[in-house]
């Protein structure tokens, strides 16, 4: 078949473009025919709305809202709201397809979406973004629902935010609606175990995958970049299971301690330091990009995109790479990885954590049965773990890496459904 080479987005967003080329490999894997690449491939439903706000000086601002449905095939669609300036529609676009993969992957019964606003939340007053919050929630009454599609908070924006969106969505209903929203405060019907989740989803993603390269969590070693909810969740719940982590870095720096850093330590220092590991003095500071070259079994980049590419993977020296941000490796990397005999496991496996609790949210809302935070983690673990294990079995069956065996998975599963649904 002939395949559609997919739209080049713009230098900033490689990674989206690296998740394009990976899901043409698994396609051409998997065999997909022409029509349900398509269908895959291009979202549900775009939505562009102008949200006028009042200002705190009596002044009108009009701000761009988004909300992409890549696709609702398997379920409700799901995914996050970001408030940034950076925010437009082919990162959006690209991001809720990003969502269709990794609830795929762990098989949750969600789609893909996402959202954002064009703002930037941190020049403006609480007001302003309460009123912005209900005003974009005012204009997705039609688009949001528990059983249509349910955001969550992202970057720019917490429980706060989704408390304001699910009282104004509720408004026009006429009744709570705990089940329109994940990522809510505890008393508004979040869950036990959602702050830590995706942190504990990379653990989880991790010590699996040391089983299967017959490393030994308590002589292993470990530096993670990025020390923000991901990293330092991350870092604490393998340091706990044995594993010694020798170097933590945030935007002041990176930390090294080849004795192995004191993470409790660590976290309660940033804690009461503004949110920065600035002036720790557990660890001598070393160049920032060093950090994943540091002769180490596991690195986990939990920080930004991008920071594996060309110029540096072939310098890399872990064994194991278990990915806590979105998109930290460039596809042109993968072949590098690849060859080194790097075992890398991709984002939309290693961070699915976060979506999974949001699902067990979701799950307790429509019960109206709140749940115990050992029950959380116990059916958290069983998920990354039974996933982690089907992508390593995809991954021997087809004699691909892991992220491929990943999006083979992931696209199989949503194919597969639109089969058996006929098609639309």
């Amino acid at each position: 078949m002939a395949y559609i080479e997919p739209a080049p987005i713009k230098d900033k967003e490689n990674p989206f473009e690296s998740m394009m080329s990976r899901f043409q490999i698994a396609a051409e894997h998997l065999g997909l025919e022409e029509e349900v690449y398509n269908v895959l491939k291009s979202p549900v439903k775009q939505v562009i709305v102008s949200l006028p706000v009042t200002m705190d000086n009596g002044s009108i601002r009009v701000f761009e809202g988004y909300r992409v449905i890549h696709s609702n095939i398997l379920g409700p669609s799901k995914g996050g709201i970001r408030y940034d300036m950076d925010v437009h529609l082919d990162e959006v676009k690209a991001l809720a397809a990003w969502m269709t993969w990794k609830c795929a992957v762990v098989d949750i019964p969600y789609g893909g979406a996402k959202g954002g606003i064009k703002c930037n939340p941190r020049e403006m007053s609480e007001g302003e973004i309460e009123r912005l919050t209900r005003a974009y929630t005012q204009s997705m009454y039609e688009i949001f629902g528990p059983d249509r599609d349910i955001p969550a908070p992202d970057m720019g924006t917490g429980p706060r935010e989704m408390a304001w969106l699910m009282d104004q969505y509720s408004r026009s209903q006429g009744m709570t609606v705990n089940a329109v929203v994940t990522g809510k405060p505890l008393v508004l019907g979040g869950s036990l175990g959602r702050t830590e989740a995706t942190g504990r989803g990379v653990m989880i993603a991790t010590l699996a995958a040391m089983e299967k390269l017959k490393l030994n969590p308590f002589k292993a070693t470990c530096a993670v970049q990025g020390f923000g909810n991901v990293g330092s969740w991350a870092s604490q719940l393998l340091d706990e299971r044995g594993v010694t982590i020798v170097a933590i870095s945030d935007l002041s720096g990176a930390y090294y301690n080849k004795e192995g850093i004191a993470i409790k330590e660590a976290i309660e220092y940033r804690n009461n330091n503004k949110g920065t590991l600035e002036g720790f003095g557990g660890a001598e500071k070393i160049n920032p990009d060093e950090i994943l070259l540091l002769d180490v079994d596991v690195i986990v980049p939990a920080a930004v995109e991008d920071v594996i590419t060309i110029h540096n993977a072939d310098k890399i020296k872990a064994r194991l790479i278990v990915e806590g941000a979105n998109g930290p490796t460039s596809a042109k990397a993968d072949h590098i990885l690849n060859e080194k005999g790097i075992m890398a496991v991709p984002d939309i496996l290693a961070n699915a954590g976060g979506v999974t609790v949001s699902y067990f949210e979701w799950v307790q809302n429509r019960l109206g049965y709140k749940w115990t935070a050992e029950r959380v983690n116990r059916r958290t673990d069983r998920i990354m773990k039974d996933s982690f294990n089907h992508v390593y079995a995809t991954a021997q069956q087809y004699n691909v890496s892991l992220r491929i065996a990943a999006y083979i998975v992931a696209i199989d599963k949503v194919a597969k459904t639109y089969k058996f649904r006929g098609g639309f």
